[in-house]
């Protein structure tokens, strides 16, 4: 995995390098907070660190808080404070300020590598557990997609349901929650079956434009039966029963 080194001693750096090294780590370094965080901040950074408290331009304490905060856009590192600070209250300082992990100068070896184990691991975790949110969120787009497919019949119009079964249209819009039909007539199947007997549609709803008849008009197209029986008046006519 590859480990960013921040530090300003030399001779820590160079050491820190050569171990994480030879456990087979590739290692980036840094001499100051400003090229650390620039480190972090670029595309494919790091996505562990060990960082020096005290650092030039501002401390490795400073570069956990911009990481954790918003100014970070990259998938969360793993951060390491190194210092000489031994106190409590400088642990609690680092790891309310976004690190995930405090060691000690002098440093002993084998606590370095057990710290960074443990790290890697964590950092291995999160990026399989970030690849399978991402494969789930590609499923349930694709799932959707599919969702919006409804398979209907080019001849009769028959609707296939999840059931692979095959109904009519109004029977399966009626049978999905949350969806009710209201039954109306449309201005081109009025014209087609109803204007010859009750007049024009206007005189029921002004604001609807009436359909010129057509001649190529069928009423395998209307949205409406053909009556056997012309009514004696519009369900619309505004008159009482005794005709006044």
């Amino acid at each position: 995995m590859q480990i960013l080194v921040a530090d300003d001693e030399p001779v820590t750096r160079h050491l820190l390098r050569s171990l994480l090294e030879t456990w087979g780590h590739d290692v980036v370094t840094a001499e100051d907070g400003a090229s650390a965080w620039a480190i972090l901040s670029a595309p494919n950074a790091p996505h562990l660190a060990i960082l020096d408290w005290v650092l030039p331009d501002f401390s490795g304490v400073e570069i956990c808080r911009r990481v954790r905060g918003g100014a970070y856009e990259g998938q969360s590192a793993y951060l390491i404070v190194l210092t000489g600070r031994s106190a409590k209250a400088d642990l609690v300082e680092a790891l309310e300020a976004g690190a995930d992990d405090f060691l000690t100068k002098p440093f002993h070896a084998g606590e370095l590598r057990a710290r960074v184990s443990n790290g890697v691991r964590l950092v291995q975790l999160q990026t399989r557990l970030s690849a399978r949110v991402a494969e789930l969120e590609a499923a349930l787009r694709r799932e959707k997609e599919l969702l919006g497919l409804l398979p209907i019949c080019s001849y009769c119009r028959k609707v296939r349901d999840d059931g692979e079964s095959w109904r009519g249209l109004e029977e399966y819009v009626s049978s999905q929650p949350d969806i009710q039909l209201s039954h109306s007539i449309c201005p081109s199947c009025y014209t087609t079956h109803l204007e010859e007997d009750l007049g024009p549609m206007d005189r029921f709803a002004p604001n609807v434009q009436p359909v010129p008849r057509s001649s190529s008009s069928t009423p395998g197209h209307s949205c409406m039966p053909n009556h056997s029986h012309t009514p004696d008046r519009s369900p619309f006519d505004p008159r009482s029963e005794d005709g006044r």
